[in-house]
């Protein structure tokens, strides 16, 4: 579990202080482990011997005195006719003996290697009843000396206690909440003391004067989930095991609990999920010396513990009204925040301390391997990075993009309708991936925040703060730690834990627009997360240099996902960063800002001369740092940072000269990431460390962060996207190809028709349920786009941007399946690939899938050696064109289409075929068909600069004068203050010269 880690200075410098009126500790405290007594011995011993004459006595018995039973040979049919004697009863009595034998043997197995191995849940043998809870309560008697089986099960005395109702009082509401941050502050401490007090009082208060309702917990028994002991952890099985006598009662103890406030204040939310130091109320047949039935008199408990559990008796009630706790009673709720020192820094060049994030009460205990092996296949690094994840698909989307132009306008020879590849293997997972984990409404929520807190300073003449870091918190909240305090943060801003801590609730920043000013904080990237916060270093702000220490695998990928968040980030407007010693393949993902460099003289030669001229530049502009810059009138062109990322290990004279220079890097935007094989980098302001379990180290700063990593597999894997995205590649024949092609003739007619291209429609289905309908069709229409399959949990991502549980998930498939139907041959139209992936069957088209295949047919199929075919495929095609992209698409829907670069291929396809048809008219000098075909495609693209010049040609063959200058007219109308582009103006001259005289008279 992430924790934070305070130096020990800080803590003797806060503790005498504190504990006089220190709130109570919800840290989980130890418990004593039972001492064995000389009963135990005794039992073992007993246990031992038991077991020795059943498990090897028995057999032996069975050899000496009666021997093999069964025939030494096949039986014959005279077998049967023979008489029945004694020695034949003895005989089948033998046979039985031994199978019970081989049963009880197997029971005995399946225990000793359930507590050795320490799992709670033993495997059941087939009918073995009676027999293996013998086995069980043998074996729990045997290795009850033992460290491994010392709360393994109960003890001997309890075999065969019968099972009781269960009860679970009625009791008082009364909740917890884990704060924000964790300050050395005297004045935050003594408010928190005070708070604490009023919060006692108040809950005595409240208990007394719930009549008595908290008294009935004298009858309910508690259970401290103890801690770990050698291999073996405590589980609510054995817990039930132990008390209840049947580990399968398990289920009583999870639904008396859960989600109930724990005193370290999670809650408690699968069953095997468990922390030591959480409070478990029991059934009311509960038994055994581990239980505590009233704990404000309990001799052999703490107060600390009595209080610990009087406080988890009291959320009973909110427990059982489903978290209503103030109904009826109208019991306050206080919530109080959890006071942690922080420590203090080392030297005054030393950024102040990193506090944790807001803390959400979230499950942070380790899940079992089943659990979290629930991928299906995706890598786990870019599902568990949103920002970086939100970063990486934006940048994929504009390249996409660029290619479909630079295809569309010639830039690259061949390559006209390109249809963007579709990535296979470890490419598609890496996709996936993206599309499950980005959060693109976190990226914008924290650009249009930073922007519009420079904005507001900017409007108050007031400068930036220095930032450090930003803290992301699991609700939607943003919290800034400043270098110092800079007075009251501008509306809607407020003061955070102290005066260095601005912060801003997300329901204020959904309020902000898009502000005109630069990115205020560039530098700003993922480091990972800490009590489900998400921490962001200002890499520019810090004082010095940055190491990093770890194994070399491990630093690569703290590289990578710092490398590739800074070239793709939202909130960022230009900026250069430095690879020296590793990303040579990263410069795919962002051309313009990622550069290498070969060793560190080149580094030195580089960021001296910068250096020197950044310091130049501000005394010059008379700032006094690259924040004020950024609020003056060159904002945008300014001041850019310079982040310098160096994955091999200096020596001892260059680290010595990147000391040097990085002494005024703060100052001028320039940060420096330094990989170390030690910790004693000269001139590093923080120092972490990567270990290899994925932990982020900053023992001085009191961090352990879950680290954000790209690994190799996934670096190469997210390259690939942007490389087969590349524009400037060469030609690939097969990419013009549509992925996807209908049979166009009349055999091909489809079972299941959707008209997507204009309003959405659907032919050859019942309408579904009213209040799924919009659903399906949304679940359809992504299925539709993706004919190369769709990964379910990127529909489920889809259609619940904000989550969803996987029987949400498959319920709503099992009625698209049911929707959808099957073929007249059983075939399910909606099926599963090799891959897991859902697909669709040919015989569920859409009008897009129709109108990509025409124009295939009619430019690279049969329309190629038929004029006739091409003219009416052609034809055909622009038919279905009835308007934009699903055009009355619910608003709050569909926002899975921002990520597709689907609004880009459908207005090129559009003007590809009106095109191609204008030409075809053309051809016979049929211009007011050409003019038909232009406009009708102008109504879906029109901002399709080839579509106008065309649309002018074939108004100019048409010899009409006055409509080709009220044509001309119209295109400089739309064209507003940016005036034509260059080619519509060298077109006209040709076509029309006196046009100009046209817009000197109208200006």
């Amino acid at each position: 579990m992430p924790r934070r880690r305070t130096s020990s200075s800080s803590s003797s410098s806060t503790a005498p202080s504190a504990a006089p009126a220190a709130p109570r500790n919800r840290t989980p405290q130890p418990v004593r482990v039972r001492r064995r007594s000389f009963g135990d011995f005794v039992k073992a011993f007993l246990a031992f011997v038991v077991l020795l004459a059943l498990v090897v006595g028995v057999p032996l018995a069975l050899a000496v005195t009666v021997g093999w039973p069964l025939p030494n040979g096949a039986p014959g049919l005279d077998w049967l006719q023979r008489e029945i004697t004694v020695q034949t009863f003895l005989h089948i009595l033998t046979v039985i003996v031994w199978l019970a034998w081989a049963q009880f043997a197997a029971c005995v197995l399946v225990e000793v290697k359930a507590a050795l191995s320490g799992v709670g849940v033993p495997g059941r043998v087939p009918g073995s009843g009676p027999s293996q809870l013998l086995a069980r309560q043998l074996v729990a008697a045997l290795l009850l000396v033992g460290a491994t089986a010392a709360s393994l099960t109960p003890g001997l005395s309890q075999l065969g206690q019968s099972l009781e109702g269960n009860q679970k009082p009625s009791v008082a509401a009364a909740q917890q909440t884990p704060g924000l941050f964790a300050q050395q502050q005297e004045q935050a401490a003594s408010t928190a003391n005070a708070l604490a007090e009023q919060a006692g009082q108040a809950g005595q208060a409240a208990a007394r004067a719930d009549g008595g309702a908290t008294a009935a917990s004298g009858d309910t028994k508690y259970y401290r989930i103890q801690p770990p002991e050698g291999r073996h952890h405590d589980s609510l099985w054995e817990v039930a095991d132990r008390h209840l006598g049947d580990g399968r009662r398990y289920k009583e103890i999870f639904e008396l609990n859960k989600d109930r406030v724990q005193p370290d204040g999670s809650k408690l939310s699968e069953a095997s999920l468990i922390r030591p130091g959480w409070i478990m109320e029991m059934p009311g047949d509960a038994r055994g010396g581990e239980l505590v039935e009233m704990p404000d008199e309990a001799p052999n408990v703490s107060e600390q513990v009595q209080q610990q559990i009087s406080d988890y008796a009291r959320t009973g009630g909110d427990h059982a009204q489903g978290g209503g706790g103030a109904q009826g009673g109208g019991d306050a709720h206080v919530s109080l925040p959890e006071q942690r020192p922080a420590p203090t820094p080392a030297t005054p060049v030393t950024p102040a301390t990193p506090a944790p994030g807001p803390a959400t009460g979230g499950q942070h205990a380790t899940p079992s391997a089943e659990e979290s092996g629930r991928s299906f296949g995706l890598p786990e690094a870019l599902l568990a990075a949103p920002l970086l994840a939100a970063g990486l698909l934006g940048a994929l989307g504009r390249r996409r993009r660029q290619a479909l132009w630079h295809s569309a306008l010639g830039a690259v020879g061949g390559r006209r309708g390109m249809e963007p590849p579709t990535p296979t293997g470890d490419a598609q997972d890496a996709q996936d991936a993206l599309l499950i984990g980005a959060d693109p409404d976190g990226v914008r929520l924290l650009d249009r925040s930073l922007r519009g807190l420079a904005a507001s300073l900017a409007a108050e003449s007031r400068g930036l703060p220095v930032v450090y870091a930003a803290w992301m918190g699991g609700n939607g909240d943003l919290h800034l730690q400043l270098a110092q305090p800079a007075g009251k943060p501008p509306t809607p801003w407020q003061v955070g834990q102290d005066q260095t801590f601005w912060m801003l609730a997300r329901a204020d920043a959904e309020r902000y627009e898009d502000a005109e000013t630069a990115a205020p904080y560039p530098g700003l990237v993922s480091l990972g997360t800490m009590d489900d916060s998400r921490l962001l270093l200002n890499l520019e702000a810090v004082p010095g240099l940055v190491s990093l220490s770890g194994a070399e695998a491990d630093r690569a990928a703290v590289f990578a996902s710092v490398a590739a968040e800074l070239a793709t980030n939202g909130w960022s407007d230009r900026m250069t960063i430095t690879l020296v010693g590793f990303g040579d393949d990263l410069t795919p993902l962002a051309p313009n800002r990622i550069r290498h460099l070969d060793g560190f003289e080149d580094l030195f030669e580089t960021m001296s001369a910068e250096t020197r001229q950044r310091r130049g530049a501000l005394g010059a502009a008379g700032h006094d740092s690259v924040l004020t810059g950024r609020t003056g009138p060159a904002q945008h062109t300014r001041w850019a940072p310079h982040l310098v990322l160096l994955a091999a290990q200096p020596s001892d004279e260059d680290a010595l000269r990147l000391a040097e220079l990085a002494a005024d890097a703060g100052r001028l935007g320039i940060g420096y990431l330094v990989g170390t094989e030690g910790t004693d980098l000269p001139g590093a302001a923080w120092e972490m460390e990567i270990t290899g379990d994925g932990k982020l180290l900053a023992p001085l700063l009191g961090l352990e962060l879950e680290a954000q990593l790209l690994p190799v597999a996934q670096q190469r894997a997210v390259v690939e996207l942007f490389t087969d995205a590349d524009p400037e590649r060469g030609p690939g024949g097969p990419a013009n190809t549509p992925p996807f092609l209908v049979d166009i003739s009349e055999q091909g007619r489809p079972a299941v028709y959707a008209r997507l291209v204009g309003s959405y429609e659907i032919i050859g289905l019942d309408a579904p349920d009213g209040d799924r309908s919009a659903q399906l069709h949304e679940a359809l229409a992504l299925l539709l786009l993706h004919r190369e399959g769709v990964h379910p949990r990127v529909l489920a991502s889809a259609l619940w941007p904000r989550g969803v549980t996987e029987d949400v998930r498959d319920a709503l498939l099992e009625r698209l399946r049911a929707w959808l139907g099957t073929d007249p041959d059983g075939t399910p139209r909606l099926g599963t690939d090799a891959t897991g992936r859902l697909t669709l069957a040919k015989s569920v088209v859409s009008d897009l899938d129709v109108l990509r295949s025409l124009y295939y047919e009619a430019t690279q199929g049969r329309g190629v050696d038929s004029r006739q075919v091409r003219g009416r495929l052609l034809t055909d095609a622009l038919v279905l064109v009835r308007g934009p992209l699903l055009a009355d698409r619910p608003e709050g829907r569909y926002r899975w289409l921002t990520h597709e670069i689907i609004d880009a291929q459908l207005p090129l396809l559009v003007a590809d075929t009106g095109l191609a048809l204008s030409e075809f008219h053309l051809e016979r000098d049929r211009a007011e068909k050409a003019i038909e075909a232009l406009n009708a495609a102008l109504r879906t693209a029109p901002a399709d600069e080839r579509l106008w010049h065309e649309l002018l040609r074939a108004t100019h063959a048409t010899e009409d004068a006055d409509r080709l200058r009220a044509l001309a007219a119209d295109l400089i109308g739309r064209s507003g203050a940016r005036g034509l582009p260059p080619r519509t103006e060298a077109l006209l001259d040709e076509l029309l010269p006196t046009w100009r005289d046209g817009v000197a008279a109208a200006g």
